[in-house]
């Protein structure tokens, strides 16, 4: 019986120790592996940026999420902004002489109809003046309507007669300028003056182009496509365009812009290239014969990654874009780029569809990441 205890005893003893062992093993182990846990949540985000939401707000950082959508392919060319071939009007020397254009008419200058361009005189030359003998045969053509008016009247003189005297005033009424001093070249319509094509006190024949008038409300987009791309026009539809002058995209969309036939505009192309023409309405802000960088929009893509340009930033050579991961805290991704419009740029890898990408103030992130202090007590929740 006591040894029957005796065994009992030990056994307990024994089973109690291997428990008490097992315990403390477990134990152990989730130690462990709450450690691991740590570790592995240190190292995804040791990378983390700290931005705090005053200084977000004041350097204007605004987030978006990442969604698939359609995106155009694109042919970046280059370019320049030309008048409109049916916007513009030539101004014609009514007589030949000698040109006098009028005060403060220069390329560029703004005229009214019926402004005074030019004048134009002969006098000094063999001949005379010629507008004061288109003068002389203004006053013989009228008092020859004059005499014979009445006589028509009375039917002493034939219908035919009176036209034929009508015709010839008319014709002396037109072919007269009503200056003593020389012909008048006035403004046909309001607009810019873009061309003098003339020099001050220059000797032009009657009906010799002196001037052109731009009305400014429709302008030309030419754009060089390389022939390599030839094969690519059909696709081109739309363009956006960013003038030497302004760091601004224009979006022809916007300004009622239109694809038309190269045939219709007037203009010889480099050597190499095949000019590519859009019409669009001036809205004030392009300068006509300002160069450009094109962005040629052909064929949609759907399910296309895209960001704002001013998303990317660049180092080195490589691009990276920032993530929010929660109120005070940013990621920074190397990414892969595609093609771009020049308002946005295609994203191949480095970022995934419901990424909250910072698509405004990445400069202020980037800032913030050459001088980052993690805060105490500042942690990243799942």
């Amino acid at each position: 019986m006591h040894s029957l205890n005796y065994i009992c005893t030990i056994s307990i003893v024994v089973l109690f120790s291997l428990l008490s062992s097992c315990k403390h093993d477990d134990h152990a182990a989730q130690h462990e592996n709450a450690a691991k846990e740590v570790v592995a949540d240190d190292h995804n985000h040791s990378d983390e940026i700290i931005l705090s939401h005053s200084m977000a707000e004041r350097f204007g950082v605004k987030t978006a999420k990442l969604t698939p959508g359609m995106f155009n392919e694109v042919i970046k060319v280059s370019g320049q902004i030309v008048p409109a071939p049916d916007d513009q009007v030539v101004i014609s020397a009514r007589s030949s002489g000698i040109v006098t254009f009028a005060h403060g008419i220069t390329p560029g200058c703004r005229v009214n109809s019926g402004a005074t361009i030019a004048t134009l005189s002969s006098k000094g030359f063999s001949g005379g003046d010629t507008n004061e003998a288109t003068a002389i045969a203004l006053n013989a053509a009228k008092k020859e309507l004059d005499r014979i008016t009445p006589l028509y009247k009375e039917g002493i003189v034939s219908q035919k007669d009176y036209n034929a005297a009508e015709q010839a005033y008319e014709q002396a009424r037109a072919s007269h300028s009503g200056s003593k001093s020389g012909s008048v070249a006035t403004a046909p319509v309001s607009g810019s003056i873009t061309q003098l094509l003339v020099q001050q006190g220059e000797y032009v024949t009657a009906g010799q182009p002196i001037a052109v008038i731009s009305r400014n409300s429709r302008l030309t987009l030419r754009a060089d496509l390389p022939e390599k791309y030839y094969s690519l026009m059909p696709q081109i539809n739309d363009a956006n365009f960013r003038t030497t002058y302004n760091d601004t995209i224009v979006s022809l969309a916007k300004l009622n812009g239109k694809l038309i036939s190269s045939s219709s505009v007037n203009s010889v192309s480099q050597p190499g290239y095949v000019p590519v023409y859009f019409s669009f309405d001036n809205d004030g802000s392009v300068i006509p014969g300002a160069y450009a960088e094109v962005y040629l929009l052909g064929q949609s893509r759907d399910n296309v990654l895209t960001i704002p340009l001013d998303a990317l930033t660049e180092h080195q050579g490589k691009y990276f874009v920032y993530t929010r991961l929660d109120e005070e805290g940013y990621q920074k991704h190397l990414v892969t780029i595609g093609a771009n419009d020049g308002q946005a740029v295609e994203i191949l890898s480095g970022l995934h569809p419901g990424d909250d990408v910072v698509v405004a103030g990445a400069i202020a992130v980037k800032l913030a990441e050459t001088s980052n202090v993690v805060p105490e007590g500042h942690s990243h929740n799942h």
